[in-house]
């Protein structure tokens, strides 16, 4: 599996000065954190599944989730987990087809929940990467990791958990230095199991009865603002975990503040009507929250439309500025000092180090882009593909 692996080999070559790497459920944990990317998350109830994965896999989808949780009706539980089950099974039958699948999750309910799934999936489980857990704490989150190890000891077949972080102890202030303390403990007891940190904002602000319109992003609701910068304060340390940011739950509507892309980028490329398609799509927005999620060290976003996939992860890709500094520093590693950078900015070799390594990992899987043509090249390519793969209207049904 590789980012943008719709592309032609010539337009890969055009388009990166490094290309993506390659990367699977086999990938080394903290790598294949990284390849997450755009998650996108289905309900559990949705009739056919297993071509939605395939599908999803052919716009750039490089993860997946099956929601059995807050997505569905309590009621339609049983019949949704039957249906996760029964998808998993076809693509088992399908799997000698050669066709490229997204990395698979299934968001749960209970520990239990797990282990069902996994005996009712059988032979089809590895067909599954690992789980979501949401509303984690201290005290739920060791059952729901200890099923996962469990089962995959039991099956031989390595999975992960994905926690989400999104409940009360975590949004109160007065609670949340705790409960990050008794998560971390958890997380480090199962670390081997725990792919990367997931962040439920819509939980956290439903707390505070807030929800962000398309013209807001994440970051400008200080409440959970503030979540956001602990959790990322205490689980990203020396690049120890992964944390992914919040879900954007916004398809296209009516709007009223001025749109966040400028226009030289794309007109410089004669691309001033693609520029206008994201405009119409609510797309300007989801691309300043993804550009503050990287400033703020979280990598990856759970999206709920196919539109938003190949955006998400074209934001991800290392500019070319950006690569040659973290090299410079990576080479100055041993001597200190500065290093020369060619871009206008000054690379300190101590303070830069842990920045040169993280932008050195998100190159190997997501690749350097050549300039910033290429990735405006980049963004068209993704929307044509979405238009491709899915028929006129279809996209924003789905």
């Amino acid at each position: 599996m590789r980012h943008f692996a719709y592309l032609t080999d010539d337009d890969r070559d055009r388009l990166f000065a490094v290309p993506p790497g390659d990367v699977g459920p086999a990938t080394q944990r903290g790598m294949l954190a990284l390849a997450l990317g755009a998650t996108l998350y289905s309900p559990g109830t949705r009739p056919a599944l297993d071509a939605d994965a395939e599908r999803a896999a052919s716009i750039g989808a490089t993860s997946v989730v099956w929601c059995l949780e807050d997505a569905i009706p309590h009621a339609e539980v049983p019949a949704a987990e039957a249906n996760v089950v029964a998808a998993l099974q076809r693509l088992d039958q399908r799997a000698g087809d050669g066709g490229d699948l997204p990395l698979l999750f299934v968001r749960v309910r209970t520990p239990e929940q797990i282990r069902s799934i996994a005996l009712a999936a059988g032979p089809a489980l590895p067909r599954l990467t690992g789980f979501s857990l949401p509303k984690a704490t201290g005290g739920t989150l060791g059952p729901m990791l200890a099923a996962v190890a469990e089962v995959s000891a039991a099956t031989g077949h390595p999975l992960y958990g994905m926690p989400i972080l999104e409940t009360a102890d975590l949004a109160w202030r007065e609670t949340r230095a705790g409960a990050l303390t008794a998560l971390a403990e958890v997380v480090e007891e199962h670390r081997e199991h725990v792919l990367c940190l997931r962040v439920g904002g819509t939980d956290l602000s439903g707390l505070f009865g807030l929800r962000r319109d398309r013209d807001t992003t994440i970051w400008d609701v200080a409440v959970v603002r503030d979540c956001l910068a602990d959790v990322v304060n205490r689980f990203t340390r020396g690049g120890e975990h992964v944390v992914t940011g919040a879900v954007w739950e916004h398809i296209p509507g009516p709007r009223l503040f001025k749109p966040q892309l400028r226009s030289t980028p794309f007109s410089d490329q004669h691309e001033g009507p693609l520029r206008q398609r994201m405009i119409d799509g609510d797309l300007d927005g989801l691309m300043r929250e993804v550009a503050l999620d990287k400033a703020n060290g979280v990598l990856g976003k759970t999206v709920i439309h196919p539109s938003h996939v190949s955006v998400v992860n074209a934001l991800l890709t290392v500019s070319r500025d950006e690569y040659d500094d973290a090299l410079e520093v990576l080479m100055a590693r041993g001597r200190g000092g500065i290093a020369v950078s060619g871009h206008g900015r000054m690379n300190e070799v101590g303070p830069h180090a842990l920045w040169a390594e993280l932008v050195s990992r998100r190159a190997a899987v997501y690749g350097v882009v050549a300039d910033e043509a290429a990735l405006v090249e980049l963004l068209s390519a993704g929307q044509r593909r979405l238009a491709e793969v899915f028929a006129v209207g279809e996209a924003r049904r789905s």
